[in-house]
């Protein structure tokens, strides 16, 4: 911001006409070469300060050497002003320890912090200078070197980013329930004692109750034959296709009276997998060792003549493990309808006895009262012990701005995870701790906790690190910080949401790209909304040239 220094030419008038008897034209013409620059031209918020930094260059001859000259930079706001400490200058003859200005002239720079103050919105800056030569004191009109402050910054959302810990309610339980039979060695013969098994009982009884509720759907039915990998690969490939038919026509007795169809049979063959899961559940002692050296061969004849060879030393997998792996298994795999939001919530005022944890999430989950979201995450507390009740405790706290009654309940989760350390730091960001928060929200690592480093990052003026830390995360703050370093096109695509702050932000990157009709409209749309916008706006310098 370039000005003739108008005010500080009086010095200089004020001074040569003591020391040198100068004609007043040439004190003028003297005057007019005294500039004044501020750094920003407009001034802005960073932070809660507000810099500038002012430079004055001054001509030969300017400054008596006898002079002294305080100048005090002084914020003049809405309601008030703000004055910093004056600066001293001297001259060359002074015998002070003031700064020293010379007579051929120079160039001065003081940089100045404000702090902020509601209503500096509409706010300038003016330096306030009085001349003391000899016994004079001369007191110069104030002279504003900075006119407006731009506050962008405060368009940024300080509750912090959160989020409730989802249930994991399950709408459809899918389930398997199964069933097998025996066979003797190089056998596809199916025994009366095996359609008799516990194993087929079990399953029986589980299929015909499984038919007899509506809630239940048998979604697929398979028969699955196998053979021990002991007898060569094609003799068992051929003795697996037999207990696959063998098996199928048990299965026409086991199902006689059971409503399924749409069976599947399949024969395995040598049972490699099922000997794998076999040894590692025995009680053999070198049994990792076996498993090891069999997994070296690819080739199932090797495979199969090393496991035979085993078998002679190890003879648990004769008289164990083989024998277990000359089956066929029966397998159902079924889905059941839980309960519906609707019977949720019914259960939840006639019967809540009967809801699990996930249960009681999902009805507070789909409740739009505060007041029942905590009555059954307390209840979830209360019957569970959930960290997950406890953790959405903690989220209606913070809507409350309450970080102390959050805090207390991300206390007494047992297991913290990153987005307790996330909610931890909202806590210090409501607080106004921002170290605190900053340093939580780096150990979180989310999505979240970066959106809320950003926040921290605009909060203490830091706006490269709140860019970095906001791209991408789509959080509200990510466009304000587009803003704030001039990347006024991402700032555009990055903003979102159709709320009067969402809008309001589009108007000032309208108005920075000089599309003043789409910056009215998005204004209009955000006074609409929040009619408080309409009175930012009037103060705003961003939309100085659209209003």
């Amino acid at each position: 911001m370039m000005k003739t220094f108008k005010i500080l030419a009086l010095v200089a008038m004020a001074a040569v006409a003591v020391s040198c008897g100068a004609s007043r034209a040439k004190q003028m013409a003297m005057a007019e070469n005294l500039k004044i620059t501020c750094n920003p031209e407009v001034l802005a918020l960073v932070g809660d300060k507000i810099p500038a930094d002012v430079t004055v260059t001054y001509p030969a001859g300017y400054f008596a050497p006898t002079a002294i000259v305080t100048v005090t930079p002084v914020l003049v706001y809405e309601g008030g002003e703000q004055a910093l400490k004056s600066k001293i200058y001297q001259g060359e003859k002074v015998k002070d320890n003031n700064w020293v200005i010379p007579a051929d002239g120079g160039t001065v720079k003081e940089s100045y912090q404000f702090t902020y103050r509601p209503g500096m919105e509409t706010s300038h800056l003016e330096l306030r200078t009085t001349v003391f030569y000899g016994k004079k004191r001369i007191e110069v009109p104030a002279i504003k070197v900075a006119d407006g402050l731009i506050t962008t910054s405060r368009l940024a959302d300080t509750d912090g980013y959160y989020s409730f810990k989802a249930d994991e309610y399950q709408s459809v339980i899918s389930s398997t329930t199964e069933g097998q039979i025996l066979y003797d060695k190089n056998s596809a013969d199916v025994k009366t004692s095996q359609l008799r098994s516990s194993s087929i009982n079990d399953l029986k009884a589980a299929l015909a109750e499984i038919t007899k509720d509506p809630r239940y759907t048998v979604k697929n039915t398979q028969i699955v034959a196998y053979a021990s990998p002991e007898g060569g690969q094609d003799y068992n490939a051929k003795l697996s296709d037999k207990r696959a038919s063998s098996a199928q026509k048990a299965w026409d007795k086991i199902s006689k009276d059971i409503d399924i169809d749409d069976v599947q049979v399949k024969s395995i063959g040598q049972d490699w997998d099922g000997f794998q899961e076999a040894v590692q559940e025995s009680n053999i002692e070198d049994k990792d060792l076996i498993l090891r050296v069999l997994s070296m061969y690819s080739d199932p004849a090797v495979r199969e003549r090393e496991i035979r060879n085993m078998s002679q030393v190890y003879s648990e997998i004769n008289d164990k493990v083989f024998p277990e792996l000359r089956r066929a298994r029966f397998i159902a795999d079924v889905d059941y309808q839980n309960f519906s939001d609707e019977e949720l919530e019914e259960l939840s005022r006639k019967a809540i006895n009967m809801l699990d944890e996930e249960g009681l999430l999902r009805v507070a989950a789909n409740s739009t009262s505060k007041a029942r979201k905590e009555e059954l995450y307390n209840r979830a507390v209360k019957d569970f012990g959930s960290d997950k009740a406890r953790f959405n405790l903690a989220v209606l706290s913070l809507d409350d701005n309450n970080p102390d009654s959050a805090l207390s309940y991300l206390n007494g989760i047992k297991r913290p995870d990153a987005d307790v350390l996330n909610a931890k730091g909202v806590c210090a960001l409501q607080k106004g701790d921002l170290d605190e928060a900053a340093k939580l929200f780096k150990q979180s690592g989310t999505s979240e906790a970066n959106a809320n480093l950003g926040t921290v990052n605009i909060l203490q003026g830091d706006y490269e690190a709140a860019a970095r830390n906001l791209a991408g995360t789509g959080a509200s703050n990510e466009a304000v910080a587009y803003l704030l370093t001039g990347q006024n096109a991402k700032a555009a695509s990055a903003v979102a949401g159709d709320d009067a702050r969402a809008d309001y932000i589009r108007a000032i990157a309208s108005a920075r790209a000089g599309n003043a009709t789409a910056a009215k409209n998005y204004l209009a749309s955000a006074a609409a909304k929040d009619p408080s916008f309409k009175t930012r706006a009037a103060k705003d310098i961003e939309l100085s040239k659209v209003l």
